[in-house]
């Protein structure tokens, strides 16, 4: 894994995203790094050591699992992000609310472009591309999102399928080919129905893309490509809300990828989808 320094907001996205690869004492520092964001550059080794509970040992050896040469790259790459917004103060709850949404939708989709490069977004329209037939699978608000991106998928022309009953997924992937691909949409990676799905597909011998929060987890295990994008813990419980916004955000991009990957055909189909469109609109 390598972070892009160049991504605004991207060192939190990115942390978040590889969180779960991290030991106890070493996900102790990530939240340090988390907590400070650019007030990081003001701390030593020996500061988040003590902020975290643990040895600086600890600290530069969580850096390197992040991706980082050592603490000092991991400080540089803290100094060039732009400050945290401050979760608002309002007394007003719906003044309060509606800010600190904004501000956590915001954070997810600043941090997009960390965890998902060109080339992955290239190489999983290619994937998806190239199949024959796409099943597409997501339980809970990623069915949501998995039915979006059946509509988008089918109105460039592929042939699509997302079943919305779980036992009817399963049974799809089990009967899919060599030939064909499984997107499996999941926040947090282990949702069991859509993790299934994603074996299954892999057992029948279909390509499995995955789309999720995290870095490492039974989905991306199971997958032969993982696009990462989304946020934990930034409102309350609605973490989800954000995550699933830069989940659709990534869809946008996939979908505008692939079109131009499949050119004049995915054009043709597109024009097609507008005169449906049209046909029931007032």
């Amino acid at each position: 894994m390598e972070f892009d320094s160049a991504a605004r907001g991207g060192l939190a996205a990115y942390v978040r995203a590889h969180l779960s690869e991290l030991r106890d004492t070493e996900a102790r520092v990530a939240q340090v790094v988390l907590d400070q964001g650019p007030e990081l550059v003001h701390l030593s080794v020996s500061d988040v050591a003590a902020l975290a509970g643990t040895a600086s040992s600890t600290v530069v050896r969580a850096c390197q699992r992040l991706g980082f040469r050592g603490y000092q790259e991991l400080k540089i790459a803290a100094a060039r992000q732009a400050p945290a917004q401050e979760p608002s103060r309002d007394r007003d709850p719906a003044a309060r609310a509606l800010a600190d949404t904004v501000r956590a939708a915001r954070e997810a989709l600043d941090g997009v472009t960390a965890t998902v490069t060109p080339e992955l977004l290239r190489a999983a329209a290619a994937l998806i591309g190239a199949a024959a037939r796409v099943l597409i699978v997501g339980a809970g608000l990623s069915g949501a999102v998995a039915l979006d991106t059946a509509y988008r998928l089918r109105a460039l022309g592929c042939a699509v399928d997302a079943p919305a009953d779980p036992l009817t997924a399963q049974l799809a992937a089990s009967q899919l080919t060599s030939a064909d691909a499984c997107l499996a949409i999941s926040h947090t990676g282990a949702t069991r129905s859509t993790v299934d799905a994603a074996r299954g597909a892999r057992r029948a011998g279909a390509r499995v893309l995955a789309l999720t929060s995290y870095a490492r987890s039974p989905l991306s295990e199971t997958a032969d490509r993982t696009l990462v994008a989304g946020g934990q813990d930034l409102v309350f419980g609605l973490e989800t809300v954000a995550s699933r916004l830069a989940h659709l955000t990534v869809i946008d991009a996939l979908t505008l990828t692939l079109l131009g990957l499949r050119g004049a055909p995915a054009e043709a189909a597109l024009r097609l989808s507008a005169d449906v469109t049209v046909d029931h609109s007032y």
